[in-house]
């Protein structure tokens, strides 16, 4: 059930970002829930690793080439998902850094561990 409702928090902050951004397109909820999906599966596989080969950039630039990294995986959502689109890059690199910052808001709703 919690796996559930990360999903769907996930969603809804995909779906405040895409209403913030000019540049950004999505088709429905149904859509948000994919694009959750789909970003989660690439913030835990594809990003660690390209994190680990892009080190030494990433030191050179004080982790800022992490937005590069984050952009071009909204941008690579962006073309499997149909029915969700970026207009460019820029709006990519917004779009990542807006969803964290509705994620980290939406993290005061997330449901806490029962002890």
């Amino acid at each position: 059930m919690k796996i559930i409702a990360y999903w769907f928090l996930r969603a809804v902050a995909v779906i405040i970002t895409a209403y913030l951004l000019p540049g950004v397109f999505l088709k429905s909820f149904l859509v948000a829930l994919v694009v959750a999906v789909v970003l989660g599966f690439f913030n835990t596989i594809i990003r660690p690793i390209l994190l680990v080969l892009t080190l030494p950039i990433n030191i050179m630039t004080l982790g800022l080439f992490t937005l590069v990294i984050n952009a071009l995986l909204v941008i690579l959502t962006s073309n499997i998902v149909p029915g969700f689109g970026v207009s460019s890059f820029g709006t990519a690199v917004f779009f990542s850094l807006i969803l964290w910052l509705v994620n980290s808001v939406l993290n005061v709703f997330e449901p806490k561990e029962e002890k």
